[in-house]
């Protein structure tokens, strides 16, 4: 049986400007993972999630679950997916954690690489353009990408 990722980028735009604690600064939903075809690599998953991890990588994030602060757009969507009893693994990642990642570390064998199963050249590419375009318009701590599986 195969795993695969959902999940959305969401960005937090009034943040920079009116301050984190601003009642206008919560989380938008932004783009559906569906939409910017990541496909369900497996090293890539392991690497980035730490689902189907034989191959020794250490996650960059695993199981932090459901944002508290998630948007309401990202609940809907979570929750028509089949919510907590359907999804496994739910975490989410910062545009800034990604950002400052050791994207040449390897994996058990050493032979893989963060970078080349999931790096700019790879097909999260267009995950990774959307939030780095977001980050500079909104400041990397303000933008996540929210994952599941099935």
């Amino acid at each position: 049986m195969s795993t695969d990722v959902s999940g959305m980028i969401e960005c937090r735009p009034l943040a920079l400007i009116w301050g984190e604690d601003d009642e206008d600064a919560v989380w938008h939903a932004a783009i559906d993972l569906f939409l910017l075809n990541t496909g369900n690599a497996y090293d890539a998953l392991a690497c980035l999630f730490g689902v189907r991890n034989s191959f020794g990588f250490q996650p960059l994030t695993e199981d932090r679950g459901l944002p508290e602060d998630a948007s309401d757009g990202l609940r809907d969507a979570f929750n028509a997916w089949g919510g907590p009893q359907d999804a496994h693994g739910t975490t989410w990642i910062s545009w800034a954690e990604l950002a400052a990642a050791n994207w040449d570390e390897t994996d058990r064998s050493g032979t893989l690489s963060r970078r080349t199963v999931a790096g700019d050249e790879t097909h999260w590419a267009p995950v990774w353009d959307v939030m780095r375009t977001l980050g500079e318009l909104h400041g990397p701590e303000h933008v996540r990408l929210v994952v599941w599986f099935d």
